[in-house]
């Protein structure tokens, strides 16, 4: 009996990396640090959360340690801001637990992302403790 006749035919999807330059990972850090300084963290909207799915596209994409624990965070900070029950408090944790990630990366970068991955983690962190007041 042939092994291969009750497996489906169809073969997977091969999965193309995503490639990031220098230029467009940049942009990102600019334009997150932008949409931080200049937005209310309790109001959810579509840039907001249009940000959020850069982020976890790249961070994916990137052959990086580390990463997981943001790529997590990332998802439970979308749910959280789509949901129209959460509180404030876990809000602020999620922002607060991305913040010290993010400096984490930022500590073993040792290229030019350093200090705005810095300024990032940062103000992830004021952020929440702005929330949790």
């Amino acid at each position: 009996m042939d092994s291969t006749a009750s497996t489906p035919q169809t073969p997977p999807t091969p999965t193309i990396p995503l490639e990031v330059t220098d230029q467009q990972n940049s942009a990102l850090l600019e334009d997150t640090l932008a949409l931080l300084n200049t937005n209310d963290p309790k109001k959810a909207d579509k840039h907001g959360l249009t940000e959020i799915d850069r982020w976890e596209e790249v961070l994916r994409a990137s052959e990086r340690p580390g990463l997981a624990k943001i790529i997590q965070e990332l998802g439970t900070l979308r749910e959280q801001l789509n949901a129209s029950d959460t509180e404030p408090h876990d809000l602020a944790e999620t922002l607060a637990t991305l913040g010290a990630e993010t400096n984490k990366v930022a500590d073993e970068t040792s290229d030019n992302y350093s200090a705005p991955l810095n300024q990032l983690g940062k103000l992830l962190i004021k952020l929440s403790n702005v929330l949790s007041r």
